[in-house]
């Protein structure tokens, strides 16, 4: 017996929009076309930033696919009062910073950050490809002044 399964797939601007009679809608796009917010705001010297709530349709999902480029540092740091984050590392090596507290990473390394912490990246001689994702709280993002210190 073969089942009668119909699909609509819609292609724009590099994603891909499909529903079926089994599955639930998704999307589907490659972080690598994503728009660099990094460079939209003048921050391509440290890291590279990829933001694809919007391509992928995310409604309470928050992404980032971050790069920060060898011995670099992210070129600020941040916290979020409500939203917890897990990273993972993709690629290369590097340290976090977690308020006062510096965590080495290393290739497939997830870090668990709760609300409130303060967090930026420091990637090694390879460079650091981390993986971000939480829950997404409009508006919950703060930006950290001289955290590394001077």
């Amino acid at each position: 017996m073969r089942a009668n399964v119909s699909w609509l797939t819609l292609r724009t601007s590099g994603s891909v929009l499909c529903w079926s009679a089994m599955s639930k809608a998704y999307r589907k796009r490659n972080l690598g076309d994503v728009e660099d917010s990094a460079a939209k705001h003048g921050l391509s010297e440290t890291q590279e930033a990829r933001f694809p709530r919007v391509e992928l349709g995310a409604e309470q999902t928050a992404m980032n696919y971050l790069k920060v480029k060898p011995n670099k540092r992210e070129a600020f740091a941040h916290r979020h009062h409500e939203a917890e984050e897990i990273y993972v590392v993709l690629a290369g090596g590097g340290r976090v910073k977690l308020d006062y507290e510096i965590v080495e990473l290393v290739k497939l390394d997830a870090v668990r950050v709760s609300p409130g912490t303060a967090r930026s990246f420091e990637a090694g001689p390879d460079g650091l490809e981390v993986l971000i994702f939480g829950r997404r709280f409009e508006g919950d993002g703060e930006i950290v002044e001289d955290f590394w210190g001077p």
